[in-house]
């Protein structure tokens, strides 16, 4: 039975291609991600290594919420610097600034594009310098600089030519005299300008602060030793960690914030792995329905159903071997192609050399191998039941299972989905309901296709596909006689050409999914902020990713500009409720200004409130308010980024569907002197009466290039625009990722109608006979497969469209989300599975016109 399996195997070298190439492209997405992020984490850590390879001990704020909290923590003191400085067993230690920043040309704009940080660092002595200077010197004074080689070759700046820094004050002004290496790599495409400590401290605004401490030990001190000696003398606002510990402190910090990167990559490598599930189930379904006489053969020479079902696997159990094997190389070679990606969107991670861990090799293999062989099971018990008379008599098709009845069918089709459905709104899995949701609705189908009704001949039975492949073909029968036969051959194999389409249909079931949330969040925020926003103009930060704020001393001068009337800050930061694990997001506002700029909407609580608001009060958010079951009146402690614990009175409880207000909202005053606050997110802008947008911004954008180039100024129409811009981005990201699902599933479509023609070659042999032409036989090919695709089309936006109103129905409604569908978009996308299909078809198409004559008449 082996020697006949291996002799099978090889012999059908294109079926074995084709769906072996199914499942190596999930697999090589699947191999690709672990490889990416793999070598970005080792790049990271040899970096850390490095940086911290000359201090002993590193002193550093503690992380009172968290190490994913962004928020600010308890500085690290020039007290605490002379502290460490006197302490035995210390050589030398040095305060370190490592903080983000802007910078900019002379003409305002930013250096460097994209989401990559850019930093202000300061010089560090021996043997704590991570920087080595490729060009010129190291910065002597104020108004030098150094940047990165990396920055300066994208950005094309030079020694000599002058740019400009900005941090949490003013911007300055400082000559380039050298080029730097970070620990000799690239900092995640990272910029940074290399400045004195003293002018980094005054330009980020951590005047007598650090970001950090970096210790040498004296000689015949250990590390340990050392870090328990000055432990012993600082407070517990900070860290004391060993160089070592330090280093992987940061590693596991980064491996963290970088952890999505993966799962992310991950859900569309298992897209890809279901489609190509659906492509070997429907080949070895038609594999074993064209082997039918060679299954009875063996059945009659003695095999027994256990053998039969056995050698199934074992094909089965090859072709995932292959196909996992081929994606696991082309994972190696993905991998670079995604770190491309990634960097097409500002995104410059690191990726020095290639780390290929043993977990990826076995996971990748063992995933590829055994959804083949999930796939290929049900074939193979189908496989079980050939009789063996079938090796007597030509046409026997194997039987079928008992179908049960109608109402028994829709039973069971409503318990799943309604099973579904819950369990996606509980799990959370909202992008993989509607895969498992699509799953379930070609299992109905692929049922009722086979289903009739009581009492009614087989001509008349009642099928979902066969009812599609009319209508959609119907659209095309006009053309001709290639159309209509075309169309009877999609009516008549409604199992197969379910099965196929069902592979298009994931892809884009997903894209549509995402789109038409995507449409809604969109249209939300417009409505958000024109119910909401009462000012004219915004003032934020003109650098992508939001690293870096609005200097607080910005409102002051803002309120200068003349025809300017009301100007208020908006900032935020977290929290943590005593007694709780998870932290809350905390938005930082002046009362009596921020009410003339924004108009809140209230549960409990009233304009009033919030100019009564107090440094020992906050309003809480909605959702929030029900969550910790609070209402006006109720206390709460509140643990800050610092370290203090705030005693709170719940003043109010507000809606927020702008998402400006967090779950709890404080006044500027408690923000700064409990929760660390030096720096604003927003601030909001009102004209005077009679002012426009030409007569005061072009004076507010003077202020702003005079005194922080790094900000900008929007009117409410751009800020609504750039809201929704950061959208569009990571939908142009999402749709790259899943045009893979696509290719596989053209694989899948080109699969079946090879197979479909090597199945009726005689059928085309006679076609051929009667005067049918090759053209007529590529054209019938051709149709075949764009109404297979369009079936796919239809189910896939149908269930998309329906999967994202469910997620909107039982968990953004709430929220004033408000649905946008993007007609268009899915006109498109329809579009797109058209010109799937005929893509998918020039090669079966081709093979059928090639085929010869009086071979195809004599073939059985």
């Amino acid at each position: 039975m082996f020697k006949l399996l291996l002799r099978g195997f090889f012999e059908r070298k294109v079926r074995v291609l084709l769906t072996a190439i199914a499942v190596a492209l999930g697999v090589a997405l699947m191999a690709g991600t672990y490889i990416l992020t793999d070598t970005i984490n080792q790049s990271f850590a040899s970096i850390f290594q490095t940086a911290n390879k000359g201090s002993a001990v590193v002193i550093s704020p503690a992380e009172t919420l968290g190490r994913e909290s962004g928020a600010e923590t308890s500085p690290v003191t020039q007290g605490m610097l002379e502290k460490v400085r006197s302490t035995p067993g210390v050589a030398k230690a040095a305060g370190s600034i490592f903080s983000p920043g802007s910078l900019l040309r002379l003409d305002r704009k930013q250096l460097t594009s994209g989401f990559a940080p850019k930093f202000i660092a300061s010089l560090q002595p021996a043997p704590f310098n991570s920087f080595s200077t490729t060009k010129g010197h190291l910065p002597n004074g104020p108004g030098e600089v150094a940047i990165d080689e990396i920055t300066s070759n994208r950005a094309s700046v030079g020694i000599g030519q002058q740019i400009l820094i900005a941090g949490a004050s003013s911007a300055t002004r400082a000559s380039v005299v050298g080029i730097v290496k970070f620990a000799g790599a690239s900092f995640g495409g990272a910029s940074v300008a290399l400045v004195t400590p003293a002018e980094a401290q005054r330009l980020v605004g951590e005047k007598g602060r650090f970001d950090s401490i970096n210790v040498a030990a004296s000689p015949g001190t250990k590390p340990p030793e050392l870090r328990a000696h000055i432990r012993r003398e600082l407070p517990q606002s900070v860290d004391v960690r060993t160089g070592a510990n330090q280093a992987a402190h940061e590693t596991t910090n980064l491996e963290s914030n970088l952890g999505f990167l993966r799962t992310f990559l991950l859900v569309f490598a298992y897209v890809a792995l279901l489609v190509g599930a659906f492509i070997i189930f429907n080949t070895f379904s038609i594999t074993i329905a064209q082997r039918t006489r060679e299954l009875g053969l063996l059945r009659t020479l003695g095999a027994s159903r256990r053998q039969v079902l056995r050698s199934v696997i074992e094909e089965s159990l090859m072709l995932g071997v292959v196909g996992a094997g081929l994606g696991l190389l082309g994972g190696v070679l993905l991998a670079p192609a995604l770190d491309q990606l990634f960097k097409a969107f500002g995104a410059d991670l690191p990726d020095s050399g290639t780390v290929l861990e043993a977990r990826t090799v076995i996971v990748s293999l063992l995933v590829g191998i055994v959804v083949t062989m999930l796939a290929g099971l049900a074939p193979a018990l189908r496989a079980t039941r050939v009789p063996p008379l079938a090796a007597m008599r030509e046409g026997l098709q194997i039987p079928p299972r008992p179908l049960p009845t109608r109402r028994r069918l829709i039973a069971r089709f409503l318990v799943g989905l309604i099973v579904l459905v819950v369990l996606t709104v509980v799990t959370g899995a909202r992008a993989i309901g509607p895969v498992l949701i699509i799953v379930w609705l070609f299992r109905f189908a692929r049922l009722s296709a086979r289903l009739k009704r009581p009492g009614e001949r087989p001509a008349r039975n009642y099928r979902v596909v066969p009812a599609l492949a009319r209508g959609i073909g119907g659209l095309f029968t006009w053309r001709g006689i290639m159309a209509r036969i075309a169309q009877e051959n999609s009516i008549r194999q409604p199992g197969r050409t379910l099965v196929t389409s069902a592979a298009l249909a994931i892809g884009l079931t997903l894209v549509a999914f995402v789109a038409v949330l995507a449409d809604g969040a969109k249209n939300t925020i417009n409505t958000a902020v024109n119910r909401t926003f009462a000012g004219q103009l915004v003032v934020e930060s003109s650098q992508s990713g939001g690293e870096v704020g609005i200097p607080t001393s910005a409102a002051a001068a803002l309120r200068t500009v003349p025809g300017v009337d009301q100007v208020t800050s908006v900032a935020f930061t977290e929290g943590r409720l005593q007694g709780k694990k998870d932290n809350i997001s905390v938005t930082v506002i002046e009362p009596n200004t921020f009410t003339r700029l924004y108009r809140m909407e209230w549960k409990q609580g009233s304009e009033s409130t919030l100019l009564g608001l107090g440094s020992a009060h906050a309003i809480v958010g909605e959702k929030f308010a029900e969550q910790e079951k609070l209402k006006p009146g109720s206390q709460v402690t509140v643990t800050t980024p610092t370290g203090a614990h705030v005693h709170l009175t719940v003043a109010g409880i507000a809606r927020s569907r702008a998402r400006i207000l967090g779950d709890m909202t404080v006044t500027s005053q408690l923000g700064a002197s409990a929760f660390g606050l030096r720096e604003d997110a927003f601030d909001f802008l009102s004209y005077k009466p009679g002012e426009t947008d030409a007569s005061v911004k072009p004076q507010v954008d003077k202020l702003l290039g005079n005194k922080y180039p790094q900000l900008r100024s929007r009117t409410a129409a751009q800020f609504r625009k750039d809201l929704t811009g950061g959208l569009n981005g990571l939908l142009a990201l999402i749709y790259v990722l899943l045009a893979l699902s696509v290719i596989v599933s053209l694989f899948g479509i080109v699969n079946t109608l090879v197979l479909s023609i090597y199945e009726r070659t005689r059928e085309l042999g006679m076609m051929r006979a009667i005067g049918t032409s090759r053209r007529q036989v590529r054209q019938m090919i051709r149709y075949e497969s764009l109404i297979t695709a369009l079936i796919g089309g239809v189910f896939g936006l149908v269930v998309g469209l329906a999967g994202s109103l469910i997620v909107v129905a039982t968990t953004l409604s709430s929220s004033g989300y408000e649905v946008a569908i993007p007609w268009g978009t899915l006109a498109i996308l329809l579009v797109v599975a058209a010109l799937a299909g005929l893509m998918a078809a020039a090669l079966p198409a081709r093979r059928a016109a090639k085929l010869d004559l009086l071979r195809s008449l004599a073939s059985e």
